[in-house]
Parts: C-alpha cells; sequence; structure tokens
C-alpha cells in the first residue's frame, strides 16, 4: 500500500475522527483499533485516525495501484469542510 501521513492541529480531534467515520461508513467498514478511528473502504483505500493532544494524526492509504497523494487530498477536503468554522487545514508530511 502507498500511504501519507499528516496531521491537523485542532482542539477536538476526537469529533472529527467520528465525523469522518460516519460520513463515509456506508462505502466500506469503521473500527477503533488501539485508539485510532480506521477507516476501511470496499475499494481497497483505508484511513486512520488517531486523536492526540491538540491534534489529529491522518493516515491516507491506498492500494499499490492507487493515487496515494490524490486520496490524501480527498480525505483532506473532507475533513477540512467539517472544520470549516475552525479554519483547520490538514498538513502532508513530504
Amino acid at each position: 500500500m502507498a500511504t501519507r501521513h499528516g496531521t491537523m492541529s485542532t482542539e477536538r480531534p476526537e469529533r472529527y475522527a467520528k465525523q469522518l467515520a460516519g460520513h463515509w461508513a456506508r462505502r466500506g467498514s469503521t473500527a477503533q483499533e488501539e485508539g485510532a478511528t480506521v477507516i476501511r473502504f470496499d475499494t481497497g483505500q483505508r484511513v486512520v485516525l488517531r486523536p492526540g493532544e491538540g491534534v489529529l494524526d491522518v493516515e491516507a492509504s491506498v492500494p499499490a495501484d492507487g493515487d496515494a497523494d490524490r486520496f490524501a487530498e480527498v480525505v483532506a477536503d473532507h475533513l477540512e469542510r467539517f472544520g470549516q468554522r475552525d479554519e483547520l487545514h490538514v498538513v502532508w508530511d513530504a
């Protein structure tokens, strides 16, 4: 799998993890694993959201033949839209 890692500064990381999981629940499965929210899509993509102190760690993965950069942008677009009032932004590692 190809994976992108990022962070989103927020005082409510659990809220945004839960909101994204609920939004995408019908496209696959969601689970709580070792303190993280894991969303697995039927098409093979995976999102792992780890709430921390003032931050939401985001991991966006795609199968080897997928476009990790594009999928990461889709994940970021959703999180940023949910956090629009708080002017939230996902920052991806280089």
